[in-house]
């Protein structure tokens, strides 16, 4: 890999190797504080697409997995839709090889949870996600959701119950945080990324851009959101490698205005 930016400015040696990685995409210090920070990663290719043949797999590549690998590594929950979970056959984070003594004295168990947003709760429990994880499983859902259906899911994972009618993310960040998961990473979709940009509470999007021009009708990363305003984001670290692109955006403090 190839650092073209960096935060400081700083040329690594090789930025491809875990410690490398881990000092591009350290989250900031506000985590320690028990104030939250919501990253983004998520990959497309040149012209849009977040799929390709329905899966985000088709657009990765050996390097983007490595930084896929560092970015949970460092995170104290991945945030995932359901549907992702279920088109993406998600399974428990393990725990994460060469991070154990850092996760350790940052007070991180020895793997990040998955917090899956359901409103319908159409989960497969029996699934190795409910069954076989390090760290219990969490479902986010709504206050009014199936009682019944609350009941099934609460035998295998812990339940955040936020919102009437759909799932209030503000709120489900917060309760998070409460737990002490400052650190937190969604790998989408893009129905939920454009949720939480929408919602404002996208601090950072970490974005591989794969060399190819897929067509079809994949949905951008952001999907079906109606933002309140244009977000301004700037750009404060790029990697190469074969061609591919590796992004780490931060918001600005403004928002930029669509109007005159």
């Amino acid at each position: 890999m190839q650092q073209l930016i960096g935060p400081t400015d700083r040329v690594f040696e090789d930025p491809g190797s875990p410690e490398a990685l881990a000092a591009v995409y350290a989250y900031p210090g506000q985590v320690s504080r028990g104030r939250p920070w919501l990253r983004a990663n998520m990959v497309a290719g040149l012209d849009g697409g977040a799929r390709l043949d329905g899966l985000s797999e088709g657009l990765s590549s050996p390097a983007d997995k490595r930084i896929f690998g560092v970015l949970r590594a460092l995170s104290d929950v991945v945030l995932v839709g359901a549907e992702t979970v279920r088109a993406e056959g998600y399974g428990p984070a393990g725990a994460p090889a060469g991070f154990a003594a850092a996760r350790r004295a940052a007070g991180q168990a020895p793997a990040p949870a998955i917090a899956v947003v359901s409103r319908s709760l159409g989960l497969d429990l029996t699934a190795p996600l409910f069954t076989e994880p390090l760290v219990r499983t969490v479902v986010v859902t709504t206050e009014d959701a199936s009682a019944r259906a609350l009941a099934e899911v609460a035998e295998v994972a812990d339940v955040i119950a936020v919102g009437r009618g759909s799932v209030d993310l503000r709120a489900a960040v917060a309760a998070l945080a409460d737990r002490g998961w400052t650190r937190i990473l969604t790998e989408g979709g893009p129905r939920l990324l454009g949720q939480l940009a929408a919602a404002d509470l996208l601090d950072e999007l970490c974005l591989s851009l794969a060399p190819l021009i897929t067509g079809g009708d994949a949905p951008r990363i952001i999907h079906d959101a109606e933002m309140p305003d244009v977000r301004r984001m700037r750009l404060v670290s790029l990697i190469e490698q074969k061609g591919f692109l590796f992004t780490r955006y931060l918001r600005s403090a403004d928002p930029v205005t669509s109007g005159p």
